[in-house]
């Protein structure tokens, strides 16, 4: 019932927001002779702060056309190699007509970054996208809004990502290099670990940043809510079905809007804030600060609908049981053992700042990959950084992007083929032990 009551609120302040922004328009052009009423700029400010309050925000586009690579303005292609049900695989081909640059084009290491399945669309990882393909071959996973999957294409578990990652990497193949964001960092971690643990060759690197992998460590807001609710009060509290507008008419998701409130209601005051500034950017007419504004809400407020599968898992699993450390998770009956892991290098990010995911949530993955030298897992957390700025913005760019970059680079060069040889040799029987070592 909520969903539809939503939808309906939707489909009233459309119209509204029209208005709002045709009226904003009459107030602000220079041909207009509503130019030059008095307070003409707070009238055309406030319309268009109440068009973007009120407006319906679509999924943004990637927009990644050019890059530059050793100076030189690269043309940039989104190609879709790969579609599943609920996931297309996007690859970003850079085409140079300059000879040995294309050729050392080839020759950078292939990148799959796993974007999030949170609420948000995986163009939340523009930034991180446009910065690695100075040096790399970068893919996506690009999640699709479950209200726009028919119900007849079936239900998306977590097994079910856990195994498109899978796919995905044997796709690109092994000398790929894995970079999980947030909440994929814990299937990724599983998808390797059970490749591993089967004598399959995995990805040369890994990188998570910012990820649950134990939300019992330094727990923030979100963590919390997810630990002290119920699977059942989930269940049937925030789990709604895809009203009949939409070709995922009848499926169970986790709505979208209801994700975004809570992300709001976390830092009422900041957006509050972050709104007001808006307004006056546009009084006093600094078009690049408001230009900023709009492009970060544009994306902030552009969600989509999980699949309810998923999202109940995730809770049960991550948040609740806890069976990745503690060495309980099974998928489609195979144990996850990280401790299997032997071929691909970890490193792990954490921001100074993230209340999302506290402190040491996610550098806990080097306890539990035992298989793994030391030196083969190293830890960078980012100086000053909240959640976005492990992957978005100055700190990545400036910070976060050099460390990633010259590990990926290290592991290209030197992968772990010794500990490769010896992974080849371990017996899959190893995946029956219950316990992590």
């Amino acid at each position: 019932m909520l969903y539809q009551i939503y939808e309906t609120q939707r489909a009233l302040l459309s119209p509204f927001s029209e208005f709002a922004s045709a009226a904003a328009k009459l107030y602000s052009h220079p041909l207009s002779p509503f130019t030059h009423v008095p307070l003409a700029d707070r009238m055309s400010a406030g319309l268009d702060l109440m068009h973007r309050l009120s407006k319906e925000y679509e999924k943004p586009e990637f927009a990644i056309h050019t890059v530059k690579v050793d100076g030189v303005d690269v043309a940039v292609q989104e190609q879709v190699p790969l579609t599943k049900p609920f996931c297309r695989l996007v690859r970003f081909k850079r085409f140079t007509d300059e000879g040995a640059l294309l050729e050392k084009m080839k020759k950078q290491p292939v990148v799959l970054v796993v974007a999030p399945l949170s609420g948000h669309h995986a163009t939340l990882l523009r930034d991180t996208v446009r910065t690695l393909l100075q040096d790399h071959k970068v893919y996506i996973t690009d999640w699709i809004d479950a209200r726009m999957v028919p119900v007849e294409a079936g239900p998306f578990h977590l097994d079910d990502y856990v195994e498109y990652i899978e796919e995905f990497i044997r796709f690109i193949g092994p000398d790929v290099h894995v970079i999980s964001v947030c909440q994929p960092t814990v299937p990724v971690f599983a998808a390797i670990s059970l490749m591993a643990s089967r004598g399959e060759r995995t990805p040369r690197s890994m990188t998570m940043m910012g990820g649950p992998i134990d939300a019992r460590r330094s727990p923030t807001a979100v963590n919390n809510l997810a630990m002290n609710k119920s699977y059942e009060w989930f269940e049937h509290n925030v789990i709604y079905r895809v009203p009949p507008n939409y070709p995922g008419a009848g499926r169970r998701v986790y709505p979208g809007f209801l994700q975004h409130t809570g992300f709001v209601a976390m830092n009422p005051d900041r957006h509050l804030s972050s709104h007001y500034d808006y307004f006056m950017d546009l009084i006093r007419g600094d078009d690049e600060s408001a230009e900023a504004h709009r492009a970060f809400y544009d994306e902030y407020n552009a969600v989509l609908d999980m699949p309810a599968e998923y999202y109940l898992d995730t809770i049960k699993t991550v948040f609740q049981d806890f069976a990745l450390v503690n060495g309980t998770w099974r998928v489609r009956g195979e144990l996850v053992r990280p401790q299997d892991i032997r071929t691909t290098a970890l490193l792990t990010v954490e921001g100074e700042l993230d209340d999302i995911s506290g402190a040491g949530q996610t550098q806990v993955a080097h306890e539990l990959c035992t298989g793994l030298p030391k030196e083969e897992q190293p830890h960078f957390t980012v100086p000053g950084a909240g959640h976005y700025g492990i992957f978005s913005g100055k700190r990545w760019r400036k910070l976060v992007y050099p460390v990633v970059r010259d590990f990926i680079q290290q592991h290209e060069l030197h992968p772990l083929e010794a500990s490769a040889a010896s992974a080849r040799k371990a017996p899959v029987t190893r995946r029956k032990t219950t316990s992590v070592t």
